[in-house]
């Protein structure tokens, strides 16, 4: 009977020794209500299932990233999980990574190496399929005839180049429609709020335009605010559009302020960690995990406000 005993008491350890894994998180920072609510997620699923997460801020900046990367690298955790600040610059360090032996898993935003082999797999929302979204939507609720200010997210990142080409590729079949003017907003409210301001002061006060289509919720929350410091009606008289997701727009779109948006979840935890775990059991991961949001308007933005609130 004891031996038996002991005999379970030791495969119960091995078992929760086996579970038990370290895992380095680099994110890009926090520039966002969605940004937060991600790492928030990845946090809290971590905790769940007794995962030991490392996590790094790099405050928008791909150095921390890269430097954390090598830190957790060096101290051998079990996988890497990394959600880019942008595309190029990681051939590198992830072929540290794949010497080590770390496999790596890219979320969120894509990068761009020409060896598919130094990363497990990528993890994110199909962005040029967004854009497609909101294009479609502007259009029908435009007759195709719209002069539009876009917003852009930060300069060579993933959701900003490929949410430009989906929204483009629908809007350049209506040739009384085209973007006015175009800016990068680095997917900040503060930074939204800037440049909106300076289109409305270039466009006879916001008269010449009618829409903004911002590459984020954040952005097209800080464009609401210079819209109304202009004396006009976001939502009316300027047509709001965007993607994320995130709460405070829900409110806005309550409001009457914005006027659609195109989910992007931020529940990125709970698929990276399953990747992660087929792989460490020898099992073939898919190199692209994809997921897109549905299309949220006006219509629907009060029950979708309150679900958002409660979670």
């Amino acid at each position: 009977m004891y031996i038996r005993i002991t005999i379970a008491l030791m495969l119960m350890l091995v078992s929760n020794m086996a579970l038990s894994i370290t895992i380095g998180f680099s994110q890009v920072g926090s520039e966002s209500g969605w940004r937060t609510s991600f790492s928030e997620s990845v946090k809290a699923e971590a905790k769940k299932r007794g995962i030991n997460l490392k996590f790094s801020d790099a405050q928008q900046k791909q150095e921390n990233q890269i430097k954390a990367v090598r830190s957790f690298i060096a101290q051998g955790v079990d996988a890497i999980v990394i959600a880019p600040v942008v595309e190029t610059g990681w051939k590198p360090v992830l072929k540290e990574a794949k010497r080590a032996r770390i496999p790596v898993v890219i979320v969120d935003r894509n990068i761009r190496v020409k060896q598919q082999s130094l990363f497990l797999t990528r993890i994110a929302s199909d962005f040029v399929e967004e854009g497609r979204k909101i294009a479609t939507w502007l259009m029908g609720q435009t007759d195709g005839k719209c002069a539009i200010v876009e917003l852009q997210g930060t300069v060579g990142a993933t959701a900003a180049i490929d949410r430009a080409k989906g929204f483009n590729s629908v809007i350049n079949n209506y040739p009384e429609s085209k973007i006015i003017r175009s800016q990068t907003g680095e997917f900040t409210r503060t930074k939204g709020k800037e440049v909106m301001e300076s289109f409305l002061k270039a466009e006879q006060s916001g008269k010449n335009i009618c829409a903004v289509w911002a590459h984020n919720d954040e952005m097209a929350l800080g464009a609401i605010q210079a819209i109304k410091e202009a004396g006009l009606k976001p939502g009316t008289d300027i047509l709001v559009v965007a993607v994320d997701g995130v709460p405070d727009y829900f409110k806005a779109m309550v409001d009457g302020d914005a006027n659609a948006t195109v989910e992007l979840s931020p529940h990125l935890g709970a698929p990276s960690f399953d990747a992660i775990s087929a792989h460490l059991n020898g099992q073939k991961v898919d190199k692209l995990i994809s997921t897109t949001g549905e299309l949220f308007t006006q219509e629907t933005a009060e029950a979708e406000y309150k679900k958002r609130r409660l979670h």
